[in-house]
């Protein structure tokens, strides 16, 4: 369910949550009034999911599915270091009960350029402070657009016309492809560059994490019902896929769950629990 107020435009970045439906009138579209607010239902709509197993995918699906929508999940085998992750992606697929997973392989080790698809050494510290001090060597090139856009393939194919994506331009590693701008620009894209744009049915990019602390989203996904313990952060995990605790990932993780006061249900191999 989403809202549009006031001049009518879709509040499609934030999660609705606490909203009352006292006095609700109900049309047969599934539209509903709340004083000047508009509650349209997304009750049977397809949307596609980037599902990369992580705590912040995994909360934006779960917030795509309390929106009403049929989940089309799509996770990549990119030639990342922290391939495990794509486990964790058909664990919480499985958990929320996806309408399709899809996972596409792509090698973008073959251009490298990144400490999670090349020789470089993923950067370890045991101090948040030094995450977001300019792009890391985590940074993979042009992922986001690229993976976005054989999401928006995928969408076209399957009649969809939304696109979920846990971006987070708050507490994170100051990666270009996660800002609002690149957002905005993209729905541009997309409107341009596909059949469905040009006869008139735009897509809409859902980036309902971007404004959110990460101690926001862990609260969220808790509320949501999601297991976090089925997720992996870690860009450089051990060889039984225990979290380094270290990595940007890893510390960003940790400081989310500390400030929301909620524990961490993943081993870490510097100081087991978090």
């Amino acid at each position: 369910m989403e809202t549009a107020c006031a001049k009518g435009s879709r509040l499609k970045d934030f999660p609705f949550t606490g909203l009352s439906l006292a006095g609700l009138r109900r049309s047969a579209f599934g539209v509903g009034i709340i004083g000047r607010c508009v509650i349209v239902s997304n009750e049977g709509r397809k949307a596609v999911v980037l599902l990369s197993g992580g705590l912040d995918s995994a909360t934006t699906a779960g917030i795509a599915q309390e929106r009403g929508f049929a989940l089309y999940a799509l996770t990549f085998q990119y030639g990342q270091r922290h391939a495990i992750e794509i486990e964790a992606a058909h664990r919480v697929a499985a958990f929320l009960g996806v309408e399709r997973h899809v996972i596409q392989t792509i090698d973008l080790r073959v251009f490298g350029g990144s400490a999670l698809t090349g020789e470089v050494d993923v950067p370890k510290s045991n101090d948040i402070a030094t995450v977001g001090s300019g792009i890391p060597v985590t940074y993979v090139p042009a992922r986001n657009t690229i993976f976005l856009s054989f999401a928006l393939a995928f969408a076209e194919v399957i009649g969809a016309s939304d696109i979920f994506l846990g971006v987070n331009a708050v507490d994170f590693s100051g990666y270009p492809d996660c800002r609002p701008e690149f957002i905005s620009a993209f729905e541009a894209l997309a409107r341009l560059g596909t059949k469905a744009g040009a006869e008139g049915s735009p897509f809409t990019v859902h980036a309902p994490l971007i404004s959110m602390s990460k101690a926001d989203i862990v609260r969220e996904g808790g509320r949501l019902g999601v297991d976090f313990g089925l997720t992996h952060s870690c860009y450089d995990p051990e060889a039984d896929g225990t979290s380094c605790g270290r990595c940007e990932s890893c510390l960003l993780r940790k400081q989310g769950f500390a400030a929301a006061g909620i524990e961490d249900p993943i081993l870490y191999a510097q100081a087991g629990r978090s």
